[in-house]
């Protein structure tokens, strides 16, 4: 099912980023991928974080208003994250940040994840895999998914690396993976290209200012 008008951004090589990035300017007008409840099964479709079928259910049996309630959770979470994000970035995180982190370990403490043999799919030697399932007993569960990729950002990314992009109108954050950790934009084809044809005209203007003078 077709909800947004455009897909989801994911350019930030941190899902947990990705999440923050779900409210974004692409073009011209601001466009939030969890604005509803089908909004918010949308983006967890694209950011491959709930099976098809676990989606399907829930857009099946909730009743009205249950999801857009779920998606309200979700997006207080995201701005609340942003905070956390926001006033860490630059620099390492340090235990007296565990303290900040209560509404992501609430979550966490509700999960009902377990492992589960399964055979491989593409029939390789040896057959069996163990896969981490979950159970999703509500729509509320929905934001499980989310509070993981937010625990694995502050476990396993430096925020000395977490930047914000440098675009003067651009809300899009990542995280710099780069060698020399020398990344700047959300992305050249938007936010770079736009700074190099600022750079160029200002240039233009200036020489043109200095040949007058």
């Amino acid at each position: 099912m077709d909800y947004q008008p455009m897909p989801a951004i994911f350019i930030a090589d941190a899902p947990g980023l990705d999440f923050l990035n779900s409210v974004a300017t692409p073009v011209d007008v601001p466009v939030d991928w969890i604005d509803s409840g089908e909004g918010l099964l949308s983006w967890l479709a694209q950011a491959r974080l709930v099976p098809a079928e676990v989606l399907d259910e829930m857009r099946a049996n909730a009743t009205p208003g249950q999801l857009d309630a779920v998606a309200a959770q979700a997006r207080e979470l995201r701005e609340w994250f942003r905070g956390f994000v926001k006033q860490h970035r630059g620099k390492p995180l340090s235990a007296a940040a565990l303290a900040e982190l209560a509404p992501v370990q609430q979550l966490l403490a509700r999960d009902e994840s377990f492992n589960e043999v399964v055979a491989k799919t593409d029939g390789a030697s040896p057959f069996f895999e163990l896969q981490k399932k979950r159970r999703w007993h509500s729509a509320e569960s929905l934001l499980l998914p989310i509070a993981e990729i937010l625990a694995r950002l502050v476990c396993d990314e430096d925020f000395t690396h977490v930047k914000a992009c440098e675009g003067p109108a651009c809300t899009l954050m990542f995280a710099d993976h780069t060698r020399g950790h020398a990344r700047r934009w959300c992305s050249m084809a938007i936010c770079g290209n736009r700074a190099k044809v600022a750079a160029h005209r200002k240039r233009q203007k200036e020489k043109a200012e200095n040949a007058q003078g």
